[in-house]
């Protein structure tokens, strides 16, 4: 697909980079804005749950897995589906209507008719919003900046939403306490709001998609073979499988490890979690010049190589020196995985034939976020069974096995990843 650009300044593209470019400015604005929404929100939705709606343990778990069970349930047709439609389109109207959704809640409490029943539908229907979305994002933005930009719009993007994260939990601690829990979900929805309209304001149009054939299992598939047939796709999709595994397994226990086991003032639990968030921001900094560099294969290579097994100084997390050891793993850990997704989802971008590319998004946004609440439960299940400290030993390891995942695919021999795949024989 082609897009209508304006061409900037003379000058301008050269110090500036992407941010010259007006229609990239409004979206990485808007989906900045949305970052630090949905950052609010992931704080104070279970805080409504439990603060207003006085809800235990087996209600805030079915909150949790109503937000990531459309993935499982919609993820590989929506990749059909936005395949046939205008990316731009399906996100304005995933925007808007997530902001309704969100609205709702603090609506529904200042009128005291807010039930459980209420923010499980939110919950679950913002999750379809967000596969949706999802799935027309990762496909949007090569429709909006040429093939070789794609790691520096990348880069922009989730560097300013990793902060987005820092800022996000900040304010939901202040909206919480001042506001209320229900509030926190209305900055949501305003946010929600403004990427919309950044959306709107867009001026490039990229030329339609070709119609679609119409047997939707048909093209599942299509795009499934495209995925897991090639060795790069591949084993990139097993290291984003296993990476959120681990990750979410030794997350979920964080808190209760980082103050019963390792001695960690409650007040300073928040800072600390957020030392990772700190560290993707600089991951995504060190992108660029690193590919230019190093090369983009090669680079990923030093990066898996050095900074996932630093996760392995996390579990030696106490008072003093010990504190020091899990903000250095936290930081060097995260900046690494955020990293890597940049360059490997640049390489995506460009690699996958256009016509497959929401499928083969979608594909891999199913397999690697079906892990996220398999973690969860893993880390709960063994944080009860050998204890918060061996958990955080466990998932770590995994950590280390999950970054030479990608290392054994044809990525271990070359300076830059390929630009298209190979044609296949027949």
């Amino acid at each position: 697909m082609t897009a209508v650009q304006l061409a900037p300044e003379p000058g301008a593209r050269s110090r500036r980079g992407l941010f010259a470019e007006r229609d990239f400015r409004l979206l990485w604005a808007g989906e900045t804005v949305s970052r630090l929404g949905s950052s609010v929100t992931s704080i104070a939705l279970p805080l409504v749950a439990v603060l207003v709606l006085d809800a235990g343990p087996l209600a805030s778990g079915l909150l949790t897995g109503a937000v990531w069970l459309p993935w499982l349930v919609f993820g590989l047709p929506a990749g059909v589906w936005v395949g046939r439609l205008p990316r731009r389109v399906v996100m304005i109207v995933c925007n808007l209507g997530s902001a309704v959704l969100f609205a709702s809640v603090p609506l529904a409490g200042w009128f005291g008719v807010l039930t459980m029943a209420h923010l499980l539908a939110v919950a679950f229907l913002g999750g379809v919003a967000s596969v949706f979305f999802g799935a027309a994002y990762r496909a949007y933005l090569p429709e909006l900046v040429a093939p070789e930009d794609l790691i520096e719009g990348n880069a922009k993007l989730e560097g300013s939403g990793s902060a987005a994260e820092v800022v996000g939990r900040g304010l939901a601690g202040v909206t919480v306490q001042l506001l209320g829990a229900a509030a926190g979900l209305l900055v949501d929805a305003v946010s929600f709001l403004i990427a919309a309209g950044a959306l709107l304001r867009i001026r490039a149009r990229p030329e339609p998609a070709a119609p679609a054939r119409a047997d939707l299992l048909g093209q599942v598939r299509e795009g499934l073979s495209f995925l897991l047939g090639d060795p790069y796709l591949r084993a990139f999709l097993w290291f984003g499988a296993a990476a959120n595994f681990a990750l979410t397994g030794y997350q979920s226990i964080l808190a209760l490890f980082l103050v019963r086991d390792a001695g960690i003032a409650p007040g300073w639990v928040g800072g600390l979690a957020s030392a990772g968030a700190v560290g993707g921001v600089f991951g995504a900094l060190a992108t660029g010049p690193l590919c230019r560099r190093l090369g983009t294969a090669r680079s990923v290579r030093i990066v898996l190589l050095a900074a996932v097994p630093s996760g392995l100084l996390m579990p030696l997390a106490g008072p003093g020196a010990g504190t020091a050891l899990y903000l250095l793993g936290s930081f060097t850990v995260t900046g690494g995985v955020v990293y890597v997704n940049v360059v490997l989802g640049s390489f995506k971008q460009s690699y996958t034939p256009p016509e497959l590319l929401t499928r083969v998004a979608a594909g891999s946004m199913v397999a690697v976020y079906a892990t996220i609440p398999l973690g969860a439960l893993a880390g709960g299940v063994l944080g009860a069974a050998t204890g918060l400290r061996a958990t955080m030993w466990v998932m770590a390891a995994l950590l280390v096995l999950a970054g030479a995942l990608p290392l054994l695919s044809p990525l271990r021999t070359l300076r830059d990843l390929p630009t298209a795949p190979k044609l296949r024989s027949s």
